[in-house]
């Protein structure tokens, strides 16, 4: 696996191509997924922002479907659920961009996150500090341009939320502020980028930062957008 510490860009080559044990877009599924999401886009850029918008849309962001078995951070496991956080949704896209022959890595980044509801402060104990966000970094006209398809529209018309645009030329990460000028999201500490999810250093800092049902997958009995919001 291949690895490019925060303030470094990586080097493009081959190795952020292959599929691998999380990117297995070699899988028919993903594969056809990609190909028919990104279809008439003769552009990667194009394609990168189809698919860009399929998956920030059509995956429900569920900070509680925190679940730290490996298979659920495949992207053919991903493909399956309808709803995920922010690291299985930039798995899938990682994924997706490589199927259609995009160069593209993940990275994660520790945020302060004001976006969050009674129940999730709770189950989170209290803290706001989401360690290891997740976006894809996908390498488009000679840059590498990070994409953080988390938040899907919904969630954000229901909080007030600016939804992140891509256009496949500058960052799409969370805006600093929401549209009411409300705190919204602080990156603190960007951890680099991998040609593979690194996922034994994200489950184990998980387990050590927050406590254990916020980890375990257990059913929150309420979705995150119907909670009540804490400002």
């Amino acid at each position: 696996m291949r690895f490019t510490p925060a303030g470094e860009t990586p080097t493009p080559d081959g190795e952020y191509l292959k599929p691998t044990r999380f990117f297995d877009f070699d899988r028919e599924e993903v594969r056809r997924f990609a190909e028919s999401t990104a279809r008439g886009e003769s552009s990667d850029v194009g394609k990168a922002v189809k698919l860009f918008y399929a998956v920030r849309d059509g995956w429900r962001y569920d900070p509680f479907a925190i679940d730290l078995r490996p298979e659920a951070y495949a992207a053919s496991h991903v493909l399956r659920a309808k709803a995920a956080y922010c690291i299985p949704k930039a798995v899938l896209l990682t994924a997706l961009a490589r199927a259609v022959g995009i160069q593209a890595g993940i990275g994660t980044s520790d945020v302060v996150n004001h976006l969050t509801t009674e129940k999730l402060k709770a189950r989170m104990g209290g803290k706001t500090l989401f360690i290891h966000h997740g976006y894809a970094v996908m390498y488009l006209e000679g840059s590498w341009v990070k994409a953080a398809p988390a938040f899907n529209i919904e969630l954000c018309d229901r909080f007030g939320v600016l939804p992140t645009e891509f256009d496949g030329r500058s960052h799409a990460i969370f805006q600093p502020y929401d549209a009411r000028n409300r705190r919204h999201m602080e990156y603190v500490r960007d951890h680099g980028v991998w040609s593979d999810l690194p996922y034994e250093r994200i489950s184990r800092d998980l387990r050590e930062f927050y406590p254990a049902n916020a980890v375990g997958g257990e059913d929150a009995g309420e979705r995150f957008e119907d909670g009540v919001r804490v400002d």
